[in-house]
């Protein structure tokens, strides 16, 4: 009975690594098709120790090192089983977008989360959550339905079936759908909604409209002196009290006959307590001031573009070009002043869905938004601009196909990401 149990349990080790590499292959071309793309998903691999490996399996194993690494950061988080929870997509989402470049109006990010957690096998792309769209999800069984426009945006005190928007968070609550949002998180982005819009009127040199600014914590710089490093540290102590909810950032400049020039940075919320401690000391209040830090730049990201395109072309042509991109058969245009259909167009100015506030005052042969007013529209071509409107959802939708690719080649080849067959603008032409 001895014997036969070894020879079992040897039988068993066989076969382990006569199919290791095998697995190892099946995950290892998964993590080579994501690697391939912008940005990757890294999973560390595994630490822990492999104690029941014999030394002839271990020197097997050295052999595949590259194999093994890619089998094991998989399947570690479940992916080579298609199993992957709902927070696992929220990463990818906020690496693909980071929600910090939505506008700080915007309601952006989950907005409906299942009490009951399930795997993510289906998410559905949308640009409006309608009814024709909620029914398709449920039909679908839908995991994750990501609607490019928040379905909740204003504050919510009851949910109730008589409000459209409340009764289909009530149907996703029940469904265990999760809802998610990013908005003008996609709009910021780099490579994002409109870099998307704009691309349809052909190449050029892009630049962002209005500039998004970093989250800075610390938005303020206290410079002062000391008389020896003793005073410096027992101070810095004191400071490192007012701002214990973030890290404290200082440098010690230079040391001279006159004492230790000092720089630290703080938050808005310990700017007074700090400015407080140091006016406590009578060398630091004598040599203090106190800075207002810019935030910097995030190059690429904003909201609207301009582009100088390589190749100008006339108002005809965009006009079909944008037709073709968006998939549209009609548009609207409104020509500017002393401008024909056959006028050139050097410099084009986009924003995605409705744009008058990012594009007023922009100095461009055109302009190319989702919706304006009659008035914003008078006064854009008052001044020579042509301006084209292709309905506010018409100007996003596109987007959707282009993201499906990058959100699909980032998940497991178990989970599928369908775009909507029910979006669709609410405006017609008749």
């Amino acid at each position: 009975m001895r014997l036969q149990s070894l020879l079992m349990l040897k039988g068993c080790r066989n076969l382990f690594w006569r199919f290791l590499p095998f697995t190892a292959r099946v995950c290892a071309r998964r993590s080579l098709i994501t690697r391939s793309s912008a940005s990757l998903l890294y999973h560390p691999p595994s630490t822990h120790s492999q104690s029941f490996l014999t030394s002839r399996q271990t020197s097997v194993l050295q052999h595949s090192t590259v194999r093994f690494s890619f089998t094991r950061s998989l399947c570690h988080s479940g992916h080579c089983s298609g199993l992957m929870e709902l927070k696992e997509v929220l990463q990818v989402l906020e690496q693909l977008a980071p929600l910090s470049l939505a506008e700080s109006w915007d309601n952006v990010g989950l907005l409906v989360e299942p009490s009951k957690p399930r795997p993510t096998k289906t998410i559905l792309l949308t640009n409006d959550l309608t009814e024709a769209v909620m029914e398709e999800a449920e039909n679908m069984n839908c995991d994750l339905l990501i609607s490019y426009h928040p379905p909740l945006f204003r504050p919510v005190k009851r949910l109730v079936q008589k409000d459209w928007k409340q009764r289909l968070a009530i149907r996703a609550v029940e469904a265990g759908i999760a809802v998610f949002s990013p908005h003008t998180s996609w709009d910021s982005v780099k490579g994002g909604v409109n870099d998307w819009l704009v691309g349809g009127l052909g190449s050029g040199r892009v630049s962002v409209l209005n500039q998004a600014i970093a989250d800075a914590s610390h938005n303020h710089k206290l410079e002062f002196m000391v008389r020896s490093t003793e005073e410096l540290n027992s101070i810095l102590e004191e400071v490192k009290a007012c701002d214990s909810g973030t890290t404290l950032h200082y440098s010690v400049n230079r040391s001279d006959s006159c004492g230790i020039h000092v720089s630290v940075t703080c938050s808005d919320s310990a700017l007074t307590p700090s400015v407080q401690t140091l006016l406590k000391h009578t060398g630091t209040s004598q040599s203090l001031r106190i800075l207002k830090l810019e935030k910097p730049p995030l190059l690429g990201h904003g909201q609207g573009r301009f582009s100088v395109l390589d190749n100008p072309v006339t108002i005809a042509t965009a006009i079909q070009k944008i037709k073709s991109h968006l998939g549209l058969s009609h548009i609207r245009l409104a020509l500017g002043v002393g401008k024909t259909p056959e006028s050139s167009v050097w410099t084009v100015a986009v924003c995605a869905g409705s744009g008058a506030s990012v594009l007023n005052g922009v100095k461009a042969d055109l302009y190319l938004t989702g919706e304006m007013s009659h008035h914003e529209v008078l006064d854009a071509v008052a001044k020579g601009t042509s301006v084209i409107l292709t309905d506010h959802s018409n100007s996003e939708r596109g987007f959707l196909s282009v993201f499906r690719e990058r959100l699909a080649v980032r998940l497991p080849e178990t989970v599928t990401v369908v775009v909507s067959a029910h979006d669709r603008d609410p405006l017609e032409v008749v």
